[in-house]
């Protein structure tokens, strides 16, 4: 490791304790990520992201701690956040470890209980943010209203604006919107980490399963694990096994899982094109 004198200059102003050493840390497409040695011995991670929009980093830690309040019950592990502020986020490190079995079988239990502890409403007190784009997260009264109006229609408009989608792609997608208070269950809102794909997993060296960077928000929990499905993780099944075991899931939930995979797909259109619309539009069309 090695000292970055800005990295450390903001570090040390928020904590309080010397920055003896930095190293950067690969991964992530939206902020710059160095790994810190402090004086008193804590090892943390800072995200850095000059001229970040207005309450990103805040947003996130919202969203950890939120998530965090679950380990009382058994929830999934989260790094505690040290510090934050405009421009970067300050979490406990978390040494990486070996995925296996029996470690993906307990974050499907933790995951259940996370999921578990609930949320007051479908949505969140402030909107938040997905990697760059904003994030509404203005309530409504059920989930199929809200994943409609707050995460499918939103981001189908920004997909077309940015030409990510065709005019027949969108209109596949449309054609399933109108319809989704007959195609999904009814469940009181589950309290999601809103990201959980496989790169904000992370499997620790202590035997624990961390989950990092959310985008919190009460949804229907089977929006989470139509993430992870949709980007692969380690020892999934044996996930979903434990989870299932844990908090049984509705009937064809499995069936929903591309319904659910609407929302990355159209946000991954947005933010880097390529196939993403058709993939979203083939999702759809599965329901039609």
């Amino acid at each position: 490791m090695t000292r970055q004198p800005l990295v450390a200059r903001r570090a040390e102003a928020l904590l309080g304790s010397a920055v003896v050493a930095t190293a950067p840390v690969a991964g992530g497409d939206v902020a710059t990520a160095t790994k810190l040695r402090l004086s008193d011995g804590t090892t943390a991670l800072i995200k850095t992201l000059p001229q970040s929009p207005p309450g990103f980093f805040e947003s996130e830690a919202r969203g950890l701690r939120w998530l965090a309040e679950a380990q009382a019950e058994g929830g999934v592990a989260v790094p505690e956040v040290l510090a934050v502020d405009a421009e970067c986020l300050i979490i406990r490190w978390v040494e990486p470890g070996r995925n296996g079995g029996d470690m993906a079988a307990a974050f499907g239990q933790a995951l259940a209980a996370t999921h578990a502890a609930g949320a007051p409403t479908y949505g969140f007190d402030e909107d938040g943010f997905i990697a760059r784009l904003p994030l509404p997260n203005r309530p409504a009264p059920s989930w199929a209203e809200f994943y409609a109006v707050r995460r499918v229609l939103p981001y189908l408009k920004l997909a077309r604006d940015r030409e990510a989608v065709t005019e027949r792609e969108a209109a596949t997608v449309e054609s399933v919107v109108g319809r989704l208070s007959g195609l999904l269950p009814d469940e009181p809102p589950a309290r999601l980490h809103g990201d959980l794909w496989n790169g904000n997993v992370l499997w620790g060296a202590d035997g624990r399963v961390s989950v990092i960077d959310p985008a919190a928000y009460g949804g229907h929990r089977e929006v989470d694990l139509a993430m992870l499905s949709l980007f692969g993780l380690p020892h999934l099944p044996r996930v979903l096994e434990a989870y299932d075991e844990a908090a049984p899931l509705a009937d064809g939930w499995e069936d929903r899982i591309a319904l659910h995979q609407l929302f990355p797909l159209l946000v991954h259109a947005c933010l880097f094109g390529g196939g993403y619309g058709a993939r979203a539009a083939a999702a759809a069309a599965r329901y039609a």
